[in-house]
């Protein structure tokens, strides 16, 4: 994933907050989270074919943990976020089969024990959900204790990624 989508003055960035999915067919957008990706994951999407592009930005493994909240927000979690972006992206157009597929985030960034095993339990949560559903996995910036702000470019699936040295 080379070059830089924000380079493009055309652009139209779509931001994410924790707890959402954005998917889109609008080669001029650019998807990236709020703020910077911490402990939190995010699930960056792209189909060639259909050139959508998607991303679900959760901040807990398993919709066990809150059922209720689950029902109201499935984004906010691994299991039920996934699902419902792949869902969001196959009523656009895309192939599950031809989706690549990254992930960002799950940094220990509070250098807390606590932050870091929710860090780990994220990303074996998106990993789990993903492989348990067929998906390969394309790549992934994860881990260590820096967030990382990320940018999709829905016209080519670019990802551009770079830490955020402000957080720690």
């Amino acid at each position: 994933m080379t070059g830089d989508p924000l380079a493009r003055p055309e652009a139209e960035f779509r931001q994410v907050g924790v707890g959402d999915i954005v998917v889109s067919k609008n080669a001029k957008d650019l998807l990236t989270t709020h703020g910077p990706v911490g402990s939190c994951v995010a699930v960056y999407l792209w189909e060639p074919e259909s050139r959508v592009g998607g991303l679900l930005y959760f901040e807990w493994p398993d919709s066990k943990l809150d059922p209720r909240r689950a029902e109201a927000e499935p984004a906010v979690f691994a299991d039920t976020g996934v699902l419902q972006l792949f869902e969001r992206a196959g009523l656009l157009g895309a192939s599950k089969g031809r989706c690549r597929v990254r992930l960002v985030g799950g940094a220990d960034v509070h250098d807390r024990a606590e932050s870091d095993r929710w860090a780990k339990r994220n990303i074996l949560a998106a990993r789990s959900v993903l492989w348990r559903s067929g998906i390969f996995l394309e790549g992934e910036e994860v881990g260590g204790t820096k967030a990382r702000k990320a940018t999709l470019s829905v016209s080519d699936g670019q990802l551009s990624v770079v830490l955020d040295e402000s957080v720690t």
